[in-house]
């Protein structure tokens, strides 16, 4: 399991253990974790028990279920349901993943659920993703342009607009990011997988006009070069994406504008 970023001068406890519901033949065992701001306790692994003959096959909901029928005060994001959103993204088995498309049959034994591992904890399961988002900002997500707007839309080749498959899917779930030791131990200057895919989807992109402007952006010892090719972030994406890949054709661009 990897580590998590726990509020200062604490440590893990045993939390809670609920009640088997009674009469159920088929129960999944929960261990999830637990922490709130409003509270001196430290965090905690709470146990629940889930009678999986009512609940559907997700991991979203089991964790549903939990805090409709078991738990009110458990706290987790949620949107979609679809895979779409990202933001029930967490830390389920040690897989950053997301909730609504892992299965609870895809784990043997007592389900572990915590939140995205090194983001600081708003409460329960659920991560500060502040900087996270700042640093998606700072890449300028955006079409920049110097030639004036056409009167209808711009044009793309469909060679052109098939180089933006596998980055513009990106859900900005965190997972990726969350899962990259070269983020944990630098993230206040390196951008990290995610924020670096996206850079990558705009610089590619044949309507931008800012590529130079962007790449002396990354040029820079933390932002683009801390990633060491890791490949954690391939191997978690829920999307089935390679910001990885993305990264070294970056700093591909870095080598041959210099030649």
């Amino acid at each position: 399991m990897v580590q998590l970023t726990l509020p200062k001068n604490s440590r893990m406890t045993t939390g809670k253990t609920w009640p088997r519901p009674e009469g159920a033949t088929n129960v999944k065992e929960f261990h999830i974790y637990r922490w709130s701001p409003d509270d001196d306790k430290n965090p905690a692994i709470d146990t629940y028990f889930v009678d999986m003959d009512t609940c559907g096959p997700m991991i979203l909901d089991a964790l549903i279920k939990i805090k409709n029928e078991i738990d009110p005060t458990l706290t987790f994001r949620r949107s979609c349901r679809e895979g779409i959103c990202g933001s029930c993204a967490m830390n389920i088995d040690g897989i950053n993943t997301l909730a609504c498309t892992y299965g609870v049959a895809e784990v043997k034994g007592a389900v572990k659920i915590y939140p995205l591992p090194h983001m600081p904890v708003v409460k329960d399961l659920i991560p500060d993703l502040t900087h996270f988002y700042a640093q998606h900002a700072s890449i300028q997500p955006w079409l920049e342009t110097e030639t004036p707007a056409p009167a209808k839309e711009w044009k793309q080749s469909i060679e052109d607009r098939e180089k933006l498959d596998g980055l513009y899917e990106c859900i900005m779930c965190a997972c990726c990011s969350t899962s990259c030791p070269s983020y944990w131990w630098n993230g206040d200057r390196y951008l990290g997988p995610a924020a670096l895919l996206h850079a990558y989807r705009w610089i590619i992109d044949s309507r931008d006009e800012a590529t130079g402007e962007r790449l002396d952006e990354l040029e820079d010892p933390f932002k683009l070069y801390r990633c060491h090719t890791i490949m954690n972030c391939a191997k978690t994406c829920p999307k089935g994406l390679n910001p990885a890949a993305a990264i070294a054709k970056i700093k591909k661009l870095m080598v041959e504008r210099t030649i």
